[in-house]
């Protein structure tokens, strides 16, 4: 009887890792928990088609919106971990734990897989507010208790948290006001309906470049390359601030050590890539490519960072 256990245990190792050394063999679904057409969704098609070309298959995108992204991360923690779904989610990943009282998936359902991109935020302001600096806004709103009012496209955006960060860095007294989406928040914040608001470089450089808008922070530590002449929060009002829009890949857990190696190695290859990095830099995005551990470090340090200015905040869900 041992005999045959043995056996049927040899058995099974061998064709686990002879499915392991054939991967992958099928193409590989590639989740996204958010809407066709926004910054996510660009990005990770630019890299679902060069990872393709990497692992020789097609690595299709599949959008899953909703919930603030967790009805898409909950599919991809919920499937079965042989690496042919991977999920490739931003920084509302690090949030959504700490808005939502009961998340669809466990926490520990994920496993990191790559930091793919960091993207910082700018503080933009009507062409023709009287806010001419990140000091100018700081000391109006010190000054005017209250009068100042921010846009975000919602409770569980990083455009929400940044400025309430900043809020609670410098014990500002200002108002948010809460939109469905960036896009109209950034065009009432160009007709003066709003004073200002933290948004992508992706989705307000056009306007900024244009004289529609005026840029006059980013959240950073270090300034943009896409906008050399405006300073950082950091370096202005507030030491040690950052605040950043990331993307990053996970896998369903316990996906095997090998498999998660091919991703990752194919991840890395097309990072490196002087085409894609070209794409990510124009749109304000800073490829990076980390190994799991570092990825998993970083999505510590975020979780305790948001965690922290929701309480504080008493943030809730729109």
């Amino acid at each position: 009887m041992k005999a045959i256990q043995r056996m049927l245990a040899a058995c099974l190792f061998a064709a686990a890792a002879s499915a392991q050394a054939a991967f992958p063999d099928r193409p590989i679904t590639l989740v996204v928990p958010y809407a066709p057409g926004g910054s996510a969704d660009a990005l990770a098609r630019v890299l679902a088609v060069r990872m393709g070309e990497k692992l020789g298959t097609s690595v299709i995108v599949d959008n899953r919106p909703g919930a603030s992204g967790t009805i898409g991360a909950s599919f991809a923690a919920k499937a079965a971990p042989d690496g042919y779904t991977v999920l490739y989610d931003a920084t509302p990943y690090s949030i959504n734990p700490h808005l939502f009282p009961r998340m669809p998936y466990a926490g520990n359902a994920l496993q990191p897989l790559a930091l793919v991109s960091l993207a910082p935020n700018i503080v933009i302001v009507r062409a023709e507010s009287p806010l001419k600096s990140i000091k100018d806004l700081a000391d109006k709103a010190k000054a005017e208790p209250g009068k100042l009012n921010f846009a975000s496209g919602g409770s569980g955006t990083v455009q929400r948290l940044a400025a309430e960060l900043l809020r609670q860095r410098l014990g500002l007294d200002m108002v948010h006001v809460g939109y469905k989406s960036g896009g109209p928040a950034i065009s009432d914040v160009m007709g003066g309906q709003v004073d200002f608001m933290f948004s992508t470089i992706a989705a307000s450089y056009p306007l900024v470049s244009s004289g529609k808008l005026r840029a006059l922070a980013v959240s950073s530590p270090q300034r943009s390359a896409r906008l050399p002449d405006v300073p950082t929060i950091a370096e202005t009002v507030a030491p040690g601030y950052e605040a950043y829009e990331w993307n990053g890949l996970l896998l369903p857990a316990g996906t095997p050590a090998p498999i998660a190696d091919k991703l990752h190695k194919a991840v890395v290859d097309v990072l490196k890539n002087d085409e894609v990095k070209r794409r990510f830099v124009d749109v304000g995005v800073q490829p990076v490519g980390s190994t799991p551990s570092e990825f998993a470090d970083f999505l510590k340090k975020e979780d305790a960072k948001w965690a922290e200015v929701i309480r504080k905040g008493n943030i809730k869900l729109d």
